[in-house]
Parts: C-alpha cells; structure tokens; sequence
C-alpha cells in the first residue's frame, strides 16, 4: 500500500527538530522493510502566525508498506523525540492513502495553510470527513501542518541538504571552520544560495538555535549541494538527510490581483505610490508609505536587514514601487522590493547670475536675489533636477534576514535586479 505521513509541531524553542524526528522515523520505517519512495517533504507554513514552532516547518514522506504497522512506528517516534513538556508543542501525525478522495482536496487546504490562518477545527473536520487515520498530542495543533504537508503541490521547489548533529552535542556550541563554508558558497553559488552572507560576514547555513541540526546547505542542484557538503569543516556530523521543500519559492504571497483584502497575518506582493518620504526611528528601523488599492500601507524595513534600509531610505514621493512582504500590525515587513519607476526630484537653489555665472545671494526677505558683483537681480529661486541614487529594479533583503519561504532574486528570472550576497 502506497500511503502519505504527515507530521508537524513536534519541536520547540528548547530544542527538537521536525526534520530530525522525520529522520529518525524514515531509518525505523525501511529497517522494518516499508520503502519511503524520494526525498520526504519539507513544507514551510505560513510564517506569520502566532502560535507558530521555530521555522514552521511541517514534513510529508510517500511510503509503500503496511499502513497499521507504520502507524505504531510513527506513534512511537513521536512520543519519544517531541518536546511534549513545552506547553507551546502540540504534535500531529496524519496518514492518507494516495488513491483516497481527500488528496482531492487537500491542495487546496494546503494552500490555505501556507497563505492564510486554519483552525485545529478545521483539520479534525477534513480528518473526519474522510476518516483518516491520525496521531493527536494534547492540543493537536500539527494536524494542519500535517495535513498540508501531505496535499501541496510544488509548481517550484528547492532542496536543502541537513546534517544532523551527535545527540550528545545537542545544545552545546556547534563546532565548525567558518572559512570553508564561504569556500563552498563561492564554489557552488548559484546553484547553491543563501550559504553565507559575504557583506554581513555571515554564516546563514548554521543555525543558533539548540536543536539537532548542524547546517543546512540550500539550492537548485542536488550535485552542488552535495559538492558544498564536502567542503564544508565541522565537528563530526552523525547522519544527513535531504528535503524537497518549497522554501525559496515566494509561495507565501498573496498576488495583489488574487487579494480580497489587506489583512495582518498574511503575506502580499502590492503595488503602490509612496506618499511619504522614508523615515527612522529609534533602533534604526526605516518606515515608509504607499498609497494601494488597499489605501495607505505602512511599510517597514526592519534593523535585521542591515543594507537593505540603505536602499529604502533612498525612495521619495511619487516613487512607485512592488513591495513583497508579511503583515503584522498593519505593516509590510519587507522582504523584496522592486522600484518600477522614480519620480523626479528637484530642489529650490538661489539662481546663477547670467553675467559672472556665480550663484546670487538673496537681497532681504521678500526682495529676491541680487549678485553683489554684477548688480543683476531675480525674483525667484530656481529649480534643479537632482539625480537619484537609486536604480530601478528588484531589491531584496540580505540573506542573514531572508525568511525561508523568501525567494531569492538570484531564483528570480527578472531583468534589473539587485542581489544581496
């Protein structure tokens, strides 16, 4: 029997990983003769919810085996590798047979799982709906990832290659030279992306966090990956997996034209004229707004994405501009911007003496401007173009700030645009 298995929420803040129980789960499955058919799935939800684990990332495997028999298997591996004593864990497992009606609907649950907010209620009523076995831990809140993890369908997708640590290294400082992991970026990139931050002088692969995973080696092609795998130096690494995923692929955002509303929570591609001019604020967080079909929108590009506030600051009234972002407290937090056209810009200066063709001085309030030399007069200040320091095109976020679900311009097949590495 070829069937789906499902499964998410099962780490925390402390520590865990969905990967790796997926992992670990995928070695007990084969070592009891089921055959898990490619790489199993690792589906990124949507990033701005609340209640949210770490990356939230759900993961899906395709199996050919006994469905009862991988039940208990999974069962038991989630009881004994989920973080269950963190109120904010609330595991779900769900297993769907691939000729059943619910793959049917379930892109379209997906869909709303990745874009939009879903209830624990309205997973228990897909579930129940086609009676699909399922694994409920307290709340049971995995079940959506769970089930959306199963139904997506991946127009776009990447890989991304994890090497798991020694469990008796979990949560101690990971060991690694970070020179080879610039090394294997400027060998595999673009194939690769999102290894290192070069201007930032950051190592993006290796996490902070106290969960199993060492490092994450992200791309196009699974011989790069494997090629940026060998390069890299670290502290012994206990096993691998790779992961086909939809991170990378803007699958989040919500086109403008497919928007009903502008609403927090959710991510969007919208265009707009800004209608004030950039400012910071204290923490140098830079704000600016545009006028939508949505009306006035706050955007903000936030500290943790270093250059690219350069480029916002450089925007001014009349610009027009995409921005590609998540809502939350009624503001865009960037993650692109393509700048479609820049208004002109003109400053007021004291007018040239056409004599000398020396800049005049102002001869008293309400008397215009005289040169002292020539003794010719003008009544007004003049206008001059000034010439902007920003281009037109795409800009995107460094990739120290890049949200996993982000596309990266270097995936982006646009002209004029501007990437961050």
């Amino acid at each position: 029997m070829r069937f789906w298995i499902g499964i998410d929420d099962t780490d925390s803040a402390k520590g865990m990983c969905t990967t790796y129980l997926a992992t670990i789960l995928i070695e007990r499955l084969e070592k009891a003769g089921m055959r898990v058919e490619g790489f199993p799935r690792l589906i990124r939800l949507n990033p701005t919810i609340p209640y949210k684990t770490r990356g939230n990332g759900a993961i899906s495997l395709l199996v050919n085996g006994e469905l009862d028999e991988a039940y208990d298997i999974t069962k038991a591996c989630m009881e004994e590798y989920s973080m269950l004593d963190d109120e904010k864990t609330n595991p779900g497992a769900v297993f769907v047979e691939v000729e059943s009606k619910a793959m049917l609907y379930l892109p379209k649950f997906a869909v709303k799982a990745i874009r939009d907010i879903v209830t624990i209620d309205e997973a228990l009523f897909v579930i129940g709906k086609y009676m699909l076995p399922h694994i409920k831990m307290k709340l049971g809140r995995g079940l959506i990832g769970a089930l959306a993890a199963v139904g997506v369908e991946l127009s776009d997708y990447t890989l991304e290659l994890l090497a798991y640590r020694k469990p008796e290294r979990f949560g101690s400082e990971r060991k690694y030279d970070r020179e080879s992991f610039f090394k294997a970026d400027e060998e595999t990139y673009p194939l690769t992306w999102d290894t290192v931050d070069w201007h930032n002088d950051v190592v993006v692969a290796v996490p902070n966090s106290p969960d199993p995973v060492l490092y994450g080696i992200r791309g196009d092609d699974l011989n790069a990956i494997k090629r940026a795998s060998e390069i890299v130096v670290t502290e012994e690494v206990d096993r691998y997996q790779f992961f086909v995923t939809n991170q990378g692929t803007d699958m989040h955002i919500i086109p403008e034209e497919e928007a009903k509303a502008f609403e927090n929570y959710h991510s969007y591609r919208l265009r707009g004229t800004v209608v004030e001019k950039p400012y910071d604020i204290t923490g140098g967080h830079v704000f600016f707004h545009i006028s939508t079909r949505f009306g006035k929108v706050k955007c903000a590009a936030f500290e943790p994405t270093k250059q690219f506030r350069d480029v916002v600051r450089k925007l001014e009234v009349g610009d027009v501009v995409e921005v590609y972002g998540s809502v939350k407290k009624n503001t865009v937090n960037l993650e692109k911007i393509n700048v479609i056209s820049l208004a002109e810009v003109y400053r007021l200066e004291n007018p040239i003496c056409p004599v000398c063709g020396k800049r005049m001085e102002s001869a008293g309030r309400g008397q215009g401007y005289r040169c002292k030399k020539c003794k010719t007069r003008a009544e007004d200040r003049i206008k001059v173009k000034v010439e902007r320091e920003i281009e037109e095109g795409f800009y995107e976020v460094p990739p120290c700030a890049r949200r996993h679900l982000s596309k990266p311009l270097v995936r982006m097949d646009v002209e004029k645009k501007h990437v961050f590495r």
